[in-house]
């Protein structure tokens, strides 16, 4: 049956109507992400007026407020943005290649070993400093890499990578727990407080490890957002579309690992942010359309909210990494009843 102008006019108006409302979300969490960013300048301990913020910003010294906000606040919203960003876009790059929802680095194990190789550096090497999360990201990537090829059997299944992921947290995390059962006070309390995920003490240096992967890996990642499209249909699908399948896995799985390794070893693993992102961005935007930028603005809004609400709006102090911990926990026992009932599809 031919396809008529009436039909081919009602496409376009239904692509149209899609278009315009995947920007105007996009545009939403942007003007949230910014509405964050000025509430965490403005108000902590104590309030800045709005004009006294732009000054400093602008590089001017405004007594009582420079310090507070230049080296305090500035710093720990830069890096909470980056991080989320980090975070992500690089758990929904997983979740959509292997198109099931469990499929995030923090399920499989892969923030895990970037957390044990720091655990060990604390505790056993006695080594502080940047040292700490260079050794993190090799450690990720060597997970990564370990997992890859111990669920590779003339291609990578996803629920056979997830399975050994998860199986490879399991032992990561009883040496990290070894480990600290005979690490002395004050290396225990250094290594808790790297594993909790936090922006405490963050320093505005620690961005540039971040601006470097998302402009590298997460440039990548953008520009390869139809190869991942098309791998959410299915390999064979896939590759009938004309994506090499191989390349395009190895690729991707190479540029997440590098953001999640990077953002964890600056921030420590900031629980279930990269777990969380993709779901709440593909329920947010509907169908069509690449999850990628969504869900990293989504991982910036959630770790910048969670760490505003853990400094102030709870009783006592809570790194972000306990916020977050809090509200993934219970959505992934929600999402692992669902997957069990409908199937694995983000």
């Amino acid at each position: 049956m031919a396809i008529t102008t009436t039909t081919l006019a009602t496409i376009a108006a239904a692509r149209h109507r899609r278009g315009r409302r995947r920007r105007a979300i996009l545009a939403g969490l942007v003007l949230l992400i910014a509405g964050m960013l000025a509430l965490t300048l403005m108000l902590g301990q104590s309030f800045t007026p709005p004009g006294q913020v732009i000054r400093v910003l602008a590089g001017q010294e405004v007594p009582g407020a420079s310090f507070t906000v230049r080296q305090l606040r500035l710093p720990r919203a830069v890096l909470s943005v980056l991080a989320g960003f980090c975070f992500g876009m690089g758990g929904v790059a997983f979740q959509i290649m292997l198109r099931n929802p469990l499929a995030s680095p923090d399920i499989i194990g892969i923030s895990s070993g970037a957390s044990a190789a720091a655990v060990f550096a604390i505790v056993v090497l006695g080594i502080s400093g940047p040292a700490v999360p260079i050794l993190a990201v090799a450690a990720g990537l060597g997970v990564a890499l370990a997992i890859y090829g111990l669920s590779f059997r003339g291609g990578v299944a996803g629920t056979r990578l997830i399975l050994i992921g998860i199986g490879v947290a399991a032992m990561l995390h009883s040496f990290i727990a070894y480990t600290l059962s005979r690490a002395p006070a004050w290396d225990l309390q250094q290594a808790l407080r790297w594993l909790t995920g936090s922006v405490n003490g963050a320093q505005l240096g620690q961005a540039l490890p971040l601006l470097a992967v998302l402009a590298l890996a997460g440039g990548v990642l953008l520009s390869r957002s139809r190869d991942l499209e098309a791998l959410r249909m299915g390999e064979d699908t896939a590759a009938a579309l004309g994506v090499r399948v191989g390349p395009t896995r190895t690729l991707v799985i190479a540029c997440a690992v590098g953001m999640i390794a990077v953002a964890t070893a600056i921030t420590g693993p900031i629980s279930f942010v990269a777990f969380l992102s993709g779901p709440i961005a593909a329920r947010i935007m509907g169908s069509g359309g690449s999850l990628l930028l969504p869900s990293a603005l989504v991982g910036a809004a959630l770790v910048l909210v969670g760490d505003y609400c853990g400094q102030f709006l709870m009783p006592g102090r809570y790194p972000v990494g306990v916020v977050t911990g809090a509200l993934g926990a219970p959505y992934l026992i929600y999402l692992i009843v669902r997957v069990n009932r409908a199937g694995g599809s983000l």
